[in-house]
């Protein structure tokens, strides 16, 4: 085993936290077109500047944001249904 994991503590992962996912995806996603929007009317100043990957990486944020907001529905709507399953399934006792 390498040296450095020699001395790494083990215990339990700790339990994962869940809020409200969908709405925080979807606000970050807002949030990232917002600022690529506010920023195209100065994109001749950022060309000048060489600063054109903030322009770029707000577009990149919204439509990575796009996809994070179908995978978190997708994932609510798994776990709603996984939920609904256990709690309609008969108890063996």
């Amino acid at each position: 085993m390498a040296a450095f994991l020699k001395g790494s503590p083990k215990h339990e992962a700790p339990e994962p936290l869940e809020g409200p996912v969908v709405a925080t995806v979807t606000g970050g996603t807002i949030l990232w077109f917002a600022m690529f929007l506010v920023q195209l009317p100065f994109y001749a100043w950022f060309a000048e500047q060489d600063l054109l990957w903030w322009v770029w990486t707000c577009a990149a944020g919204g439509g990575l944001g796009l996809i994070g907001i179908w995978y978190v529905r997708k994932r609510d709507a798994a776990i709603k249904r996984h939920a609904a399953a256990r709690a309609a399934a008969p108890t063996t006792e």
